[in-house]
């Protein structure tokens, strides 16, 4: 039995998208209109059911590109809130694993953060006090050198940042990581809340004790104080989750992706990818950007089922 197809477009898109993985996609959607876009192309009027899907995954996976059927004139303005994981995810490395590198102890704690990013570990919060009481004794100079050598920012974030600001909407960095990397990452882009864990310092070195934020210490962010932080700054931003894009990578980033509008995986684990209505597997985070029609520049698509330039 054939499942019912909903309107949708189809965007494809990488770094580096070879041409014959556009012709490919052409060709089993023959009937669509072509649109060039600055880093993609769309496919204008494939549809969405479950055998699309799987044919759109299948050509996806052979060319190693992004592919993501989205509604028809999807806007970027129709969303209020833009709430993205640290980690990652806004940036490239884990923070808590570069300290430990550097103050000797990176395995034990590495091993412990793909554990609990690939949901192996039933408990976020107990993950984390693990990896925190392993840099106990760890002077807390590490953390400015992580901050100042070793925090790389993911490709397209202050493009995607940009234009969520200038689509009208608010940022929240939301992280189970440490608030002194959050902090900066706020004050270097511009972000306009955090939510963040803290490590505990005395008398310049950590105690290798954590709390979660000033405002509830005895709680730390896990995955439900992350869905929570998102219903709290929707709150504050006058909308509801149904206007609320969510980006991360880990399993604790689960429970937000599913609860905004808009969750996206990105460069995510087998768990998350699997469970996120969309991935990025490729693009940078300003991929994102390519699926709405406000923020993707558009010309007259190429003439229905034609092999024109693109």
């Amino acid at each position: 039995m054939t499942s019912r197809v909903e309107p949708a477009d189809l965007v494809v898109q990488a770094p580096d998208l070879a041409p014959a993985a556009i012709a490919d996609f052409r060709d089993r959607f023959a009937a669509a209109q072509l649109r060039r876009q600055p880093a993609s192309v769309r496919l204008i009027g494939v549809g969405r059911s479950t055998e699309i899907a799987a044919q759109v995954l299948a050509l996806a996976t052979t060319w190693r590109c992004d592919a993501a059927l989205v509604p028809p004139q999807w806007m970027l303005s129709e969303f209020r809130l833009l709430a993205i994981d640290m980690d990652s995810t806004l940036i490239q490395t884990e923070g808590i694993d570069e300290v430990a590198q550097l103050a000797g102890v990176g395995p034990q704690v590495a091993a412990i953060t793909d554990a609990a990013m690939r949901g192996q570990l039933g408990d976020y919060s107990d993950s984390l006090r693990q990896r925190v009481a392993l840099l106990a004794g760890v002077d807390q100079s590490l953390l400015r050198q992580v901050a100042q050598q070793r925090m790389r920012l993911s490709p397209g974030a202050e493009r995607l940042l940009q234009a969520a600001r200038q689509a009208g909407l608010r940022s929240l960095l939301v992280t189970g990581g440490f608030d002194y990397f959050a902090n900066i990452l706020q004050r270097r882009l511009g972000i306009d809340s955090v939510r963040a864990n803290a490590v505990q310092i005395r008398d310049g070195r950590l105690t290798g004790t954590v709390h979660g934020p000033a405002d509830t210490p005895e709680v730390l962010v896990d995955s439900q104080g992350k869905a929570n932080a998102l219903k709290r700054a929707c709150a504050e931003a006058g909308c509801s989750p149904a206007q609320a894009i969510a980006i991360g990578d880990g399993a604790n980033d689960l429970p937000m992706l599913q609860l905004a509008r808009l969750g996206i995986a990105y460069h995510a684990k087998p768990l998350v990818r699997e469970s996120a209505g969309y991935s990025l597997d490729f693009s940078g985070l300003d991929g994102v950007l390519e699926w709405f029609t406000d923020t993707a520049l558009t010309p007259a698509p190429l003439a229905r089922g034609g092999r024109g330039a693109i």
